[in-house]
């Protein structure tokens, strides 16, 4: 039994918990943070139960590393034989369409005898649920668009950002541990940033391949070598992806690592390009038409200058008019000053407001905002208005302390389902700065919705509309769970957001990524500022930012349109012009 298979198990046992509806949450999150840990585990599960050392991996205790010693000994452990016995998997498979929670299921499970979701698509399709509680014609619908959403996700096969990205950089820093591996990137879309990846590219520049190949199909992360080749080696790690391994030799890096990068449309029109210039493109160099010569390019860089280019950063590599208008200076990291949407422990964090500034501090930035949420969403802890003044005492004695950061007093609050704001406009005008978002009643129809959203932007309190259609990519508890954004008229959005200078979020939350790449770009060219926020729960996560950047240098973002790359005061003289003019 591999890493999936056990993590899957965790993952499942978790939801079996969840429909029976007798274990206290923090025992099903207990097991989903392990079935998380146990996916991204780099070591193989069952050396480590060898060695001893199962309660190594965070959050597992003694009961469940019992749990985990059984199953790879005999398949399987007590709690879970009963649950399997119990409840049927096609049902716990339910979950995974969105608007099924594990109410639902049981319900529809135990009262129509609904067990597997071909089931519920039949009974959807025949107008069989309508009439149960919380399930009326519309819902019918939506469970239908929803099974096939579902499908269509599972079809595409392709790893989170968020997932792939630690993955392969840790594979990096392994390989660069070789004495004769110079450089070494990785490639693909992985390169580009994209939101989801197919298999993970590797490159590593070296003037001998065997040392490097053989490092690399016995690094600890490689369950399964799938081909070893004189040039390139592909692999399956213990996390089920696929990572390709290409060696080059120092002359052709520049030119490998643009052909490998991609995108194949950039490539296409960069091609075409260097015949029209006299040369043909490949990974190994430039050549020129004319006498065969080839032209080694050390640096990427130096592909693009000798086909009369500027350079085109990897973001912008899909042929999507980085030929056809001059490339800006785009974003950087270094840019960002300050963060201004993170959760602590008043609600659904686990970092106090004194940390969180500190851990600010460290990454160099002059300004956080806390954006706790509001009180109707129960499940997060929301702050009442009481407990949000309480708030602001802490807040005031953190900032005393001079930490070199300032603290902002914000809060993310909820546009409910009517479209009405958690808060008075009293209470909203005591922030610093005022976060809307939506989390409930996503899957409201198109019309309904957007007016929601437009109210709440059109609120003269609101000044940033935080992570606009509520998606998720996947979940931290469960990576192979993602929720499809509301349907919402984006271009309504970005309107009234230019007319009330409402600021839009790039979320930089690997599981939402929201504004997406497309949108952020949509949004500049209306004429919309953006900013980009971490929704840190913890200090650690305040780490996430680079993945904001790299959605909005794929949208073109210059640091003028960011607004947390200005100044405190031009910020908060923004925010409060803004909220006069509205």
């Amino acid at each position: 039994m591999n890493n999936q298979e056990v993590s899957k198990i965790f993952f499942t046992l978790a939801d079996m918990l969840d429909i029976e509806g007798k274990e206290n949450r923090f025992a099903l999150i207990a097991y989903r943070r392990v079935a998380e840990q146990l996916a991204n585990l780099d070591r193989d599960i069952n050396a480590i139960a060898q060695a001893g050392e199962l309660r190594s991996i965070a959050g597992v205790g003694q009961a469940i590393a019992e749990k985990i010693d059984s199953l790879l000994k005999t398949g399987s452990f007590s709690l879970l034989d009963r649950l399997q016995r119990e409840i049927p998997i096609g049902v716990v498979q339910m979950l995974a369409v969105p608007d099924m929670g594990p109410k639902r299921v049981k319900m529809l499970w135990q009262d129509a005898g609904i067990q597997s979701v071909e089931q519920l698509e039949q009974a959807a399709r025949a107008g069989k649920l309508a009439g149960r509680p919380g399930l009326g014609p519309k819902m019918e619908a939506k469970i239908i668009a929803n099974i096939e959403a579902t499908k269509k996700r599972g079809a595409a096969d392709r790893t989170p950002l968020g997932l792939a990205y630690p993955l392969a950089h840790g594979l990096l820093r392994k390989l660069m541990e070789v004495p004769i591996v110079q450089r070494a990137s990785v490639a693909g879309s992985l390169r580009r940033m994209k939101e989801t990846i197919g298999d993970i590219d590797l490159l590593v520049s070296a003037n001998e391949v065997e040392p490097v190949m053989e490092a690399f199909v016995n690094l600890p992360q490689v369950a399964e070598v799938i081909a070893r080749g004189p040039t390139k080696s592909s692999v399956r790690l213990h996390t089920g992806q696929q990572v390709d391994l290409r060696v080059i030799q120092p002359p052709h890096w520049g030119a490998a690592l643009q052909y490998f990068t991609g995108s194949k449309d950039h490539n296409v029109r960069l091609r075409e390009r260097a015949l029209k210039k006299g040369y043909s493109l490949n990974e190994y160099s430039l050549t020129r038409v004319k006498d065969g010569k080839d032209v080694f390019c050390h640096e990427e860089r130096e592909v693009y200058e000798k086909l009369g280019l500027p350079f085109i950063p990897p973001e912008l590599r899909e042929d999507r008019g980085e030929f056809d208008r001059a490339v800006p200076r785009l974003i950087e990291l270094a840019d960002i000053r300050g963060d201004l949407q993170m959760h602590t422990t008043w609600s659904d964090g686990s970092t106090s407001i004194e940390e969180m500034a500190r851990g600010a501090k460290a990454r160099g930035y002059e300004y956080i905002l806390i954006t706790d949420h509001s009180q109707s969403l129960g499940v997060t802890n929301g702050l009442s208005p009481e407990r949000l003044k309480q708030q602001r005492k802490e807040i005031d004695a953190v900032n005393a302390k001079g930490l070199g950061v300032r603290v902002l007093q914000g809060a993310e609050v909820e546009i409910k389902a009517d479209g009405t704001l958690d808060y008075s406009d009293e209470m909203l005008a005591s922030l610093d700065i005022v976060l809307a978002s939506l989390h409930t009643s996503l899957r409201q129809e198109h019309d309904k919705v957007t007016q929601r959203v437009l109210s709440a932007i059109r609120n003269p309190h609101v000044d940033i509309f935080a992570h606009p259609t509520g998606r998720l990519n996947y979940e931290a508890s469960d990576a192979s769970k993602s929720r499809p954004g509301a349907d919402l008229d984006m271009e309504a959005i970005f309107a009234a957001c230019k007319e009330a200078s409402t600021i839009l979020e790039i979320n930089a939350s690997p599981e939402r990524l929201d504004l997406n790449d497309l949108n952020a770009r949509r949004a500049l060219d209306v004429g919309c500022n953006l900013v980009i926020s971490t929704d840190a729960h913890n200090s650690a996560m305040l780490g996430n930012m680079h993945y904001g950047v790299a959605i909005a240098r794929r949208g073109w973002a210059t640091a003028d349109r960011v607004v947390n790359t200005w100044p405190l005061n031009r910020l908060l003289k923004y925010v409060s012009r803004s909220n006069l003019e509205s």
